[in-house]
């Protein structure tokens, strides 16, 4: 890993993306924000400008028994316009299967609050801190 920018993790998704980032050390990643799927690549460039990110990491979406999903298309192509608009950061992908289940449970062991766990956007955001966590313990 390239110590000098942040790594941001996407989870991606039709109608919107979660968000989360690492420390500019690159050791823990945390939920950042969710972005409308529609305005992600405009959201993306002021990111990737702002906060030096060199490394994007994006979930890759499988059924259980290692199967493409529908979802896994939706995410490649998205997946080929970010490296064709982005072409001078790093691309890798992440299993992202149970990272919904694990955020839920996250989000319960915090305390939040029901109707803010109900929230997609709050599972998308801690999703994708899970997904870019599971890379970052892979990648020391």
């Amino acid at each position: 890993m390239n110590q000098s920018g942040k790594i941001l993790g996407i989870d991606y998704g039709e109608k919107r993306c979660g968000l989360a980032m690492t420390d500019s050390a690159q050791i823990v990643a945390a939920p950042l924000k969710t972005v409308d799927t529609k305005t992600i690549f405009t959201e993306l460039k002021s990111l990737i400008d702002r906060e030096k990110i060199n490394t994007i990491v994006v979930g890759e979406a499988r059924y259980l028994n290692g199967e493409q999903s529908a979802t896994t298309l939706l995410q490649q192509q998205f997946c080929d316009k970010l490296q064709k608009n982005f072409p001078g950061v790093s691309l890798h992908r992440v299993d992202e299967t149970y990272t919904s289940k694990m955020a839920q449970q996250s989000l319960l062991m915090s305390g939040m609050k029901k109707k803010e766990r109900q929230q997609k956007g709050n599972l998308d955001m801690v999703s994708a801190a899970i997904l870019l966590q599971s890379y970052l313990d892979r990648h020391p």
